[in-house]
């Protein structure tokens, strides 16, 4: 079968044509497009692929648009870090959802289901509910937050773990501070996108340029208008944070539970 991935982090876009490699050596590759807009054109001017392997939020868009501009009859995997988009994507070509970081099981069992339908060519599942049903996700599965960011060092991009990074802070770009002292430019366009990628008992949303993580704290001050002023342990305590009266009770409550 030959497929398409739509991913527009280079790096897992690259991690998942290892694995698809790996569990289904037959499923050829034959373009990773990292955006909505170059899908789009390449789905203009190439034959609809076997199969289509798509993360759900692009840089410039959600992947969803691209059902309204092209009738697709190939079956679709998607690929996201979040899981509210899971109704909607069996909705639109969708044989299976899968939650990053992608488990190599998983996604054997979803090109499994795809092969199926090419060979047979049977249509689709209408029945949304029991597409749902199938969808083999507990209940109780604990929220799944970003394990990595991709930044940008010396005209490269580098993986950095979540775990890794002491703080977010945005200026005229977006930059992430590590607990070792390095620093890196990343591609996030606001800050509250960021946020929600985070798990927010390790991660606090301090004022309009910070996030920081718990573990960064070295002391809190209070002041006498209320606020509180943070300072991080080195190497980044250059930076004094700020937290403002209104969010100052939700602070305290948060490093204090």
């Amino acid at each position: 079968m030959k497929a398409i991935i739509i991913e527009d982090e280079k790096l897992i876009a690259r991690e998942l044509q290892f694995k698809i490699n790996a569990v289904a050596p037959d499923v050829e590759i034959i373009e990773i497009l990292p955006s909505l807009k170059t899908s789009k054109r390449w789905l203009m001017n190439n034959a609809e692929p076997d199969l289509i392997f798509m993360d759900i939020q692009l840089s410039d868009g959600i992947s969803f648009e691209i059902f309204e501009t092209f009738k697709l009859s190939c079956p679709v995997v998607f690929t996201t870090a979040y899981d509210e988009y899971a109704m909607r994507a069996f909705k639109v070509n969708g044989v299976d959802y899968l939650l990053k970081p992608i488990d190599e099981d998983e996604l054997k069992k979803a090109i499994e289901k795809c092969r199926i339908i090419v060979a047979t060519k049977n249509p689709y599942p209408t029945d949304v509910h029991k597409l749902a049903n199938d969808f083999n996700q507990p209940k109780d599965a604990p929220v799944k937050y970003k394990e990595k960011f991709i930044v940008n060092f010396r005209n490269q991009w580098l993986p950095v773990n979540t775990k890794d990074i002491a703080c977010f802070m945005r200026d005229t770009l977006n930059y992430i501070y590590t607990f070792s002292g390095q620093y890196y430019a990343f591609d996030f366009n606001t800050l509250e996108e960021v946020e929600e990628v985070l798990d927010p008992n390790i991660f606090y949303r301090a004022n309009r340029q910070f996030i920081i993580h718990i573990d960064s704290i070295n002391s809190v001050k209070p002041l006498e208008n209320q606020k509180l002023t943070l300072k991080l342990k080195e190497p980044n305590q250059q930076f004094d944070i700020d937290v403002s009266r209104e969010k100052a009770p939700a602070f305290k409550k948060w490093i204090n539970r």
